[in-house]
């Protein structure tokens, strides 16, 4: 629009919109690619809506009859499809649209091609890394349930996990499980029960189908909003043969939702089992280390020491009195001969001592100072003398 517009000179809104039908219409045709929702035909007119599969935008398309027909097979709400299509706009209402001139269903080989371009990204991301998954909850308190509304999977998570723990509580978000509203439906409540604080494990479940019906299961956002949860999620989607990208990143596969209840939730009959056998083999435990300690006891109680002390006593008594009595006996003994032995000096003493001597009728000779004279030679001539007799005593002098 190159034309100059003032308040006082505006243009005429026909004449507005006729300039944007020739500027889009001068945009030609391109192949876009999308899901199809709210299918309806009127007349030989066909009207849908092409969703984007993983962001939150459509366009509305028409397509002649004829155009519709000639695709193989025929493409239904939900499928994927790629369209050549050239832009229109009309003029009288202003509204814009897509005219498809070709419209070709994307295969089940483009399709399993595309998911595993995705699985590679995702991996090379690390987000189906061993070391992500988190363990369940031993007994949860409350589990969020993702399923289908009044579905069959929803059935036989909720029957089977009551019937396993009666005691089990749920939080049922029923959502789209296949179809355009699926993965906006089932990622919104993903992220409302993991923000809510009781929910300690998410299952999010679904029955079989066909690979298009899984197709939301495997879609980028919603594994990316699994792969950002604080909480647990156990997948359980399809059956044992089926692989969408959640099973991946989820904590926990389950191969169905029977599974699911299994794997979330212990077998209370089986607990009350392993609890028997637990006490039993406690209890074996402990009457063996009782048998053992009896039997101990019993053999220690058997020792004489234990099982008569007082003779025990009495005999350590009579030890004590044996050796008191010989221990008197040897001092005795010894006191007896040490008596013996000094009678025996003294009697020699006596013997030798210089009394004893004077009464054989010997003499002791002095000098004045009482030093013995025991060689003549030693006292001079003239030197007063002591003789020492057995009763008396004689003053000398020795001869100059």
């Amino acid at each position: 629009m190159t034309s100059k517009t003032t308040p006082e000179s505006p243009l005429p809104i026909r004449t507005v919109l006729q300039m944007v039908g020739g500027w889009i219409g001068r945009l030609g045709t391109v192949w876009v690619e999308g899901q199809i929702t709210d299918l309806s035909t009127r007349g030989g007119t066909v009207f849908l809506t092409l969703r984007d599969p993983v962001a939150n935008v459509s366009a509305r398309v028409t397509a002649p009859r004829g155009v519709y027909e000639a695709a193989v097979p025929r493409p239904a709400d939900g499928a994927r499809v790629v369209l050549q299509v050239k832009p229109d706009f009309w003029v009288n209402k202003g509204t814009f649209a897509f005219t498809a001139l070709e419209i070709r269903p994307v295969g089940v080989g483009e399709l399993l091609v595309r998911l595993e371009r995705l699985r590679q990204l995702l991996a090379a991301e690390g987000l189906f890394n061993a070391d992500r998954k988190r363990r369940l909850p031993f007994l949860p308190g409350t589990i969020g349930l993702i399923c289908g509304r009044e579905s069959a999977a929803e059935r036989d998570v909720l029957e089977n996990a009551r019937r396993r723990w009666p005691a089990v509580r749920f939080k049922v978000e029923e959502v789209a499980v296949q179809g355009p509203y699926a993965v906006g439906e089932v990622t919104e409540a993903l992220r409302k029960l993991d923000a809510d604080a009781e929910i300690e494990v998410i299952v999010v479940a679904r029955g079989g189908g066909s690979l298009e019906d899984l197709l939301p299961f495997s879609d980028e956002t919603l594994v990316r909003a699994v792969a950002a949860c604080r909480t647990p999620v156990v997948s359980a989607i399809g059956h044992e043969q089926d692989s969408p990208l959640l099973d991946l990143v989820a904590d926990v596969r389950a191969s169905t939702p029977t599974d699911a209840a299994k794997k979330v939730v212990p077998d209370v009959g089986e607990q009350l089992a392993l609890v028997r056998q637990l006490r039993d083999r406690g209890r074996r435990v402990v009457t063996g280390w009782l048998d053992r300690e009896m039997s101990w006891l019993t053999s220690v109680r058997s020792r004489p020491a234990l099982a008569d002390p007082v003779r025990e006593l009495e005999r350590r008594a009579e030890q004590v009195d044996a050796l008191r009595e010989r221990a008197r006996r040897s001092l005795s003994g010894s006191l007896d001969r040490a008596a013996d032995d000094l009678v025996h000096l003294r009697a020699r003493l006596v013997a030798l001592s210089p009394a004893a001597t004077l009464e054989r009728g010997y003499a002791i000779v002095q000098h004045p100072s009482g030093e013995v004279v025991r060689l003549a030679r030693d006292v001079p001539p003239g030197s007063p003398l002591t003789v020492r007799l057995s009763d008396d005593r004689l003053s000398v002098r020795t001869e100059e």
